[in-house]
C-alpha cells in the first residue's frame, strides 16, 4: 500500500504524512506543484526526524506521477465518492490518493481513479484534515490486507 498527495498546500500535512509513511512502512508520493517550499521550517518540524525513513518521492506534476507510480489501483479519497471506507475492499498494491486541502482533486484526477472512497463523518461537518484522513484511510487499508506493522 502507498500514500499519495495531490498538490498539497500545507507543509504540516506533508510533514504528518511523512511520519505516517515512516511509522507504517509505506511509500509517500507528493505530486507537485505544492503550496510551500519543501525547506519550510513548519514541514521539517512536523516531520521531525522521520523524513529519511519516509520513502518520499516527489513528482514534478500529474503526468510524471502517472508515468512513474507503478502498478496498483489508484484509490481517490474524496467527498464526491459513492463508496465508504468501511465497505471498500483494499488490495496490497493500492495507491491511496488525497487531493489538495483547499480544492480537493480536479476532474481529471477523478477520471483517472480506479476507485473513489469517502470517510463517513457527521453530515453537519464539511471534511477532515488531510493528514487525519490519510491516517484513518491508511490504517484501515493496512488492517484489511493484514499489512499493519
Amino acid at each position: 500500500m502507498r500514500l499519495a498527495l495531490f498538490q498539497p498546500d500545507i507543509p504540516q500535512n506533508v510533514g504528518a504524512c511523512i511520519r505516517l509513511s515512516a511509522c507504517f512502512g509505506v511509500e509517500l508520493h507528493v505530486i507537485e506543484p505544492v503550496g510551500f517550499d519543501f525547506g519550510d521550517r513548519a514541514m521539517k518540524r512536523a516531520a521531525l526526524d522521520y523524513g529519511p525513513l519516509g520513502h518520499m518521492t516527489r513528482h514534478a506534476d500529474w503526468d510524471a506521477f502517472q508515468r512513474d507510480r507503478g502498478l496498483g489501483r489508484l484509490v481517490l479519497f474524496t467527498t464526491k465518492a459513492a463508496g465508504t471506507l468501511s465497505d471498500f475492499r483494499f488490495e496490497r498494491d493500492d495507491m491511496l490518493l488525497f487531493g489538495r486541502e483547499t480544492a480537493g482533486a480536479p476532474d481529471f484526477v477523478h477520471a483517472a481513479a480506479d476507485a473513489r472512497v469517502f470517510i463517513p463523518i457527521r453530515p453537519e461537518t464539511r471534511s477532515l484534515n488531510l493528514s487525519v484522513s490519510a491516517g484513518i484511510a491508511l490504517w484501515e487499508g493496512l488492517r484489511k490486507v493484514q499489512g499493519l506493522p
